[in-house]
């Protein structure tokens, strides 16, 4: 990356700096449509090792374990000797192994980081003696979160859509208290001709520092300034949008500054580039690699691949050892989405009913559209964040009174001072009962996210188009024939799903509920932009079922029997429970067959629940399956419970194949499964979307997880018991405190970080034509963000892609332990356990 920061030239481009800045802020987007991503996506043009090496010297984030963490792994053997030894010779040659084995295990280094943000900016404190984030941020940061604000303040801010300077100004006219302490602050905003230079030249002086000084002080709240900056690009993210700009908020603080300092000195303080200040020549110069980097790295390498390794050989061994019988004719195939949370039902499902086919594929199920609840104001997307869908699919309720939800407490007038004072004392009291009540037997009330109140289970949607001049909001109303031929064509050729269709097909989304949950989003489906997949499921549903759809599929060579009936269904991963939707279609010969799934699918979440309740040390997972359900359930709905399920902890891989690949594997819920058939895509045309959206989304996910895992501070969110909603759009600690990016501690307490492992079915020549079609996704596995090793489909040669080629990978582990059952299992402890291969 070039230096743009140099001190050698003094030329200040504002609109160059400000690209700079937003490439490097956190991108998360406001609560309600948190979606992971790779939190240091803005070092992904570089090789991994060293981009998270730069990126901790320039902004000082823990981007591994420490030196401690790896070496505690090794001595609970979680991190396998042989493989340790392997990770040094590949990176220091055989010849130097036992000098750098015994620096790995006993060497001492300083470990502490001396990060370059912050250095100019410190010298207020070292020259000047004064704090100036004590005095700006309590107030920058009420104001920014009462003009942001999406329901809570009773009184909004004067015309937002004039802009954040705009609003601040005519508050400073029309009111008789100010924002400031002193006239020139002041007179400069009402002025309102100030740029970003000229107070920066006030501030700082020299022109040459002004953008590391602008560094500097955003880095100071990153996740105040990376929201202003997401706002910015998207601002239909807030449903009650707010025109704000990076650039307003630099200049407002500049103004605070000059305002605090003014207030101190009085006007005739010096800038501080007049007073002998420290600071970093070359921000954004080389960091060169150390012996203690070399050794993280190793670590790092000798930790992922002692887990992949038990996962390659299992794929290997288990086609000898565990040989594989499926019937032609399933009893029922069932559809789930690629989520690591759906990795263990899918078995459950498989075990309890061995004649079924489970399949696995991005949870929108293809089909891209805004969605309109009856009752809504505005819709939300229903499918992944890049896409911008331009269809919509409302929701039509015939009696869309009995389906509204209204509870008196969180009506308007509650906010006038005479009803207010009313409710207080009479339902209040009732109010406090419950919330007693609730801690001895929690139960669901209106607070509550339930995944199953997005949509009414008996409501119309609006798929098929009537008319091309059908629309709403500039978005064509549903899918005409054609178009939904194609989406259902598009997914049972990705997946594999192209013959032999059994009586009933489900089509299962997923969501989660909870009632003490800040990041909900974060727990429903990511292909859903953070949604239930519950309208896809039933979108896709009934696009399959759809007589002119199948017709044309016919003759593209996927026949659908006319007894092939689509189910849609909603998969609640934190209750484990399961909602089927429009089963009044079914024909008569399908409707027993339906009733003897559906009691599968309930005793399949009973043994689930138990799996999931292992890692809850309030629950004791020895009881039965129901027993620990039951438990689980209440717990979903605890307003006392910060972890209401662990969402994609612990997730590690992703593998895009056939089900035999991975059928035989105990995966202990750590594995993205994307159903594909090589044989049906020969060419990789439908691999190649397959992997476009498997790298962002799976790859997102997983390094969101351990970059708020290795640094839970400044990566993460920190523990999410002090945490306020600020404005219903962020979490911050206290009041006054910066916006937390990132997971919280009850997210990632369990999570092993390490890189995604995408196994890719198919033959070396295909796969490396399928990622070179797109630049951004070459990007990822060619950087090393993710791994990728391919499985030939015959042979089941194993071929890891390293520097732009395949190579062929040899397992060190040749033998699997073989379980039978794996309830005594998950009694046993909360650790990730290895590979086993089930018989």
């Amino acid at each position: 990356m070039k230096n743009k920061h140099s001190t050698e030239s003094a030329r200040f481009d504002e609109h160059e700096l400000l690209h700079e800045l937003k490439h490097f802020l956190p991108a998360q987007a406001p609560l309600k449509d948190f979606v992971h991503h790779n939190t240091l996506h803005a070092f992904q043009d570089t090789k991994f090792y060293d981009a998270i090496r730069r990126a901790s010297k320039l902004f000082g984030y823990k981007t591994s374990l420490s030196l401690e963490e790896y070496r505690a792994l090794f001595e609970q053997e979680k991190i396998n000797p042989d493989i340790l030894e392997r990770a040094i010779i590949q990176k220091k040659g055989k010849k130097d192994l036992e000098e750098w084995k015994s620096k790995a295990l006993y060497g001492k280094y300083d470990q502490t980081t001396s990060p370059r943000i912050g250095l100019l900016r410190a010298n207020w404190k070292k020259r000047y003696y004064i704090d100036l984030d004590l005095l700006v941020h309590p107030l920058l940061f009420r104001i920014l979160c009462s003009y942001l604000d999406q329901g809570i303040a009773i009184w909004s801010f004067p015309d937002t859509r004039k802009g954040f300077l705009a609003s601040l100004r005519e508050i400073e006219q029309n009111t008789f208290s100010s924002f400031f302490k002193t006239p020139r602050a002041k007179k400069l905003l009402l002025d309102g001709t100030c740029t970003m230079e000229d107070l920066l030249k006030i501030v700082v002086g020299d022109s040459s520092l002004y953008n590391l000084y602008i560094f500097d002080q955003q880095f100071a709240h990153q996740g105040w300034s990376g929201i202003v900056s997401a706002i910015e690009d998207l601002p239909q993210t807030l449903l009650d949008r707010k025109n704000i700009s990076l650039k307003e908020l630099i200049i407002f603080e500049l103004l605070l500054e000059i305002d605090a300092l003014d207030e101190k000195f009085g006007e005739n303080w010096i800038s501080l580039s007049n007073r002998s200040a420290d600071f970093v020549t070359d921000f954004f110069g080389e960091v060169p690699a150390t012996e203690l980097s070399d050794l993280l790295n190793i670590w790092q390498d000798a930790f992922e691949w002692t887990y992949y390794d038990q996962v390659l050989a299992g794929m290997q061994v288990a086609e000898t050892e565990i040989p594989h019988h499926h019937a032609k004719q399933s009893s029922f195939q069932a559809v789930f989405c690629i989520d690591d949370r759906e990795c263990s039902i899918r078995r459950y499902v498989e075990h309890l009913d061995e004649h079924c086919r489970t399949y696995g594929t991005a949870g929108f199920f293809g089909v891209e559209f805004f969605y309109k609840p009856v009752h809504a104001n505005s819709s939300t997307k229903q499918c992944p964040a890049p896409v911008t869908p331009q269809y919509l699919i409302k929701e039509v309720v015939e009696n869309s009174k009995a389906v509204q939800n209204s509870d008196i407490h969180f009506e308007k007038h509650t906010h006038s001072l005479v009803m207010g004072w009313l409710i207080s004392h009479t339902l209040g009291f009732w109010s406090g009962l419950k919330l007693f009540l609730n801690v001895f037997r929690p139960s669901e009330n209106a607070a509550a996210v339930s995944s199953f109140k997005h949509m009414h289970p008996t409501s119309k949607l609006t798929i098929e188009n009537q008319s091309l001049d059908d629309r709403e909001d500039g978005l064509q109303i549903g899918f005409t024939v054609e178009e939904m031929a194609l989406r259902v064509g598009n997914l049972l050729n990705s997946i594999g799903l192209v013959k032999d269709f059994a009586p009933i097909v489900y089509v299962v989304g997923h969501g989660a509920s909870s009632v003490n949950n800040t990041h909900y989003a974060g727990y429903d489906c990511g292909a859903c932009s953070g949604r239930p997949g519950s309208i896809n499921a039933r979108v896709i549903s009934f696009m399959a079922n759809h007589a002119g759809v199948r017709e044309m599929l016919r003759k593209q060579g996927i026949d659908i029997p006319s007894t092939t009936q689509f189910v849609g269904a909603l998969h609640d991963t934190t209750r484990d429970e399961i909602e089927f939707y429009d089963t009044d279609i079914l024909i008569e010969e399908n409707q027993p067959k339906h009733k003897n799934n559906h009691t599968l699918f309930v005793k399949a979440l009973d043994f689930n629940a138990k799996e999931r309740s292992r890692r809850f040390e309030s629950i004791d997972t020895k009881l039965s399956p129901e027993e620990v359900h039951e438990r689980i359930r209440r717990r979903a709905v605890s307003l006392f419970e910060p972890r209401p399920e662990l969402n994609h902890a612990t997730n590690a891989l992703c593998i895009v194949g056939r089900r035999d690949l991975s059928e035989s594997l105990f995966l202990d819920r750590r594995s993205f499964m994307n159903s594909f058939d090589f044989r049906v895509d020969p060419e990789g045309k439908f691999l190649v979307n397959i992997l476009n959206a498997v790298a962002p989304v799976c790859g997102g996910i997983n390094l969101e997880y351990y970059f708020s895992r290795v640094d839970n501070q400044k990566l993460g969110a920190g523990s999410k018991l002090p945490h306020n909603v600020m404005g219903l759009f962020g979490v911050a600690n206290g009041i006054d405190g910066d916006l937390r990016p990132g997971l919280p501690s009850q997210m990632i307490e369990v999570h092993d970080p390490i890189r995604l492992l995408v196994i890719v079915e198919h033959f070396t020549d295909i796969v490396l034509s399928a990622i070179q079609k797109s630049a951004q996704t070459y990007e990822w596995f060619f950087n090393e963000w993710i791994h990728l090793v391919v499985v030939h489909p015959i042979t089941k040669e194993l071929s890891y892609f390293k520097d732009g080629e395949f190579e062929p990978y040899i397992p060190i582990k040749q033998k699997l332990k073989k379980i039978e059952n794996v309830e005594p299992l998950v009694e046993s402890n909360q650790d990730n356990f290895p590979v086993y291969l089930i018989k």
